[in-house]
């Protein structure tokens, strides 16, 4: 065999095959490869965007804690101011009641003075008519001097 004839018979077949090869099984290979790519990329591009839905979802998590705690916070100062004004309004009534209290007590202490002053004006007026019986050994009509009485309670 001639190397000549050997060399261009090769050359012929390596020619049919690689036109084989581009014509049937490298556009397929391609459009698989093509298609891996593509997955790959598609699936890089949703882990960033799920990454990106990650950090926003984060950053709400956080915008709602510190929400929720500045309303925690804004009430427990609200039960406060209540719970102030409240104890206030308790002790301003208790503080009304106790000056009711003591302005009744004075009152009654007041009408229990008089009403001494008066029993005691009577006793003496009593005591006193008495003594000038015994003094006069005789009896007062009590009638006749019931002015007489009244003027000294007056001055008693």
């Amino acid at each position: 065999m001639n190397l000549n004839a050997t060399l261009l018979a090769q050359m012929v077949v390596f020619l049919i095959l690689a036109w084989f090869v581009m014509k049937f099984v490298w556009p397929p290979m391609v459009h698989a490869l093509d298609e891996r790519a593509k997955k790959i990329a598609d699936g890089l591009a949703a882990a960033e965007k799920g990454k990106t839905e990650l950090e926003a979802a984060h950053k709400r998590v956080d915008q709602e804690l510190a929400q929720a705690r500045n309303d925690g916070q804004q009430r427990i100062a609200d039960a406060e101011k209540r719970a102030l004004s409240v104890a206030e309004e308790i002790k301003a009534n208790a503080q009304a009641e106790a000056a009711r209290i003591i302005a009744q007590a004075k009152a009654e202490a007041d009408n229990q003075v008089v009403k001494a002053r008066e029993t005691l004006r009577a006793e003496v007026a009593t005591l006193a008519v008495k003594g000038a019986e015994q003094i006069l050994k005789r009896e007062v009509d009590q009638a006749a001097h019931a002015q007489l009485l009244n003027q000294l309670k007056a001055e008693l």
